[in-house]
């Protein structure tokens, strides 16, 4: 899953997860360009994926795209096998 933000009109994609017990991302709060976790307040950079709190802990940021209507969200996706 994908947590997708409206920073100053500019979207931004980064992992719904946090780190810290799968805390769902998409459910915190903006401060300024970071998300915070609702759950433990971990906050993340949405523009580089990197931890603010706690530091040098970094989350997939994903490319965004709007093209008409829809946004697009570039995900690369494992190999299988």
């Amino acid at each position: 899953m994908v947590c997708l933000a409206n920073v100053d009109g500019e979207l931004r994609a980064i992992d719904n997860r946090c780190p810290h017990r799968d805390g769902p991302l998409g459910q915190g709060w903006l401060e300024g360009g970071s998300v915070v976790c609702p759950w433990h307040s971990w906050t993340f950079d949405l523009k580089t994926g990197e931890g603010e709190f706690p530091a040098k802990v970094t989350l997939p940021v994903y490319p965004v795209r709007v093209q008409d209507e829809d946004v697009l969200i570039q995900i690369e996706t494992p190999p299988i096998g």
